[in-house]
């Protein structure tokens, strides 16, 4: 469990600054202290007040998946992907990496020498 005690609420409270972007995401600046102890576990963080959760932390990476699909075009596809997959329409990876060397080879092979 973290420790979120050691990081006083003022100069938490004292950092913020907030700006709204179109999807309605919030930026606060948080104290260096609580940034490294949220980077560090690697993992979700729970912030409470007073022993009681208000907030949850998330790797970026993570994050900006999880914004990408809440996008209706986005999981569509991801939806027709795996139809595709499902009825057979894939192949190994190695097999479509092999066919574009071979074809790299025969264009290299074409190009008249200067």
């Amino acid at each position: 469990m973290l420790d979120l005690q050691t990081v006083e609420t003022k100069s938490v409270a004292q950092a913020i600054t907030k700006t709204r972007s179109r999807s309605m995401i919030t930026r606060i600046t948080i104290t260096k202290p609580l940034a490294e102890q949220i980077r560090r576990t690697k993992g979700y963080v729970v912030l409470e007040r007073d022993g009681v959760p208000v907030a949850g932390t998330m790797d970026i990476d993570e994050f900006e998946d999880y914004l990408e699909l809440q996008d209706p075009k986005v999981r569509e596809q991801i939806r027709k992907s795996n139809d595709e997959y499902l009825a057979g329409k894939s192949r190994p990876a190695e097999e479509l990496l092999q066919e574009l060397r071979d074809a790299e080879r025969k264009s290299t092979k074409r190009r008249p020498r200067k």
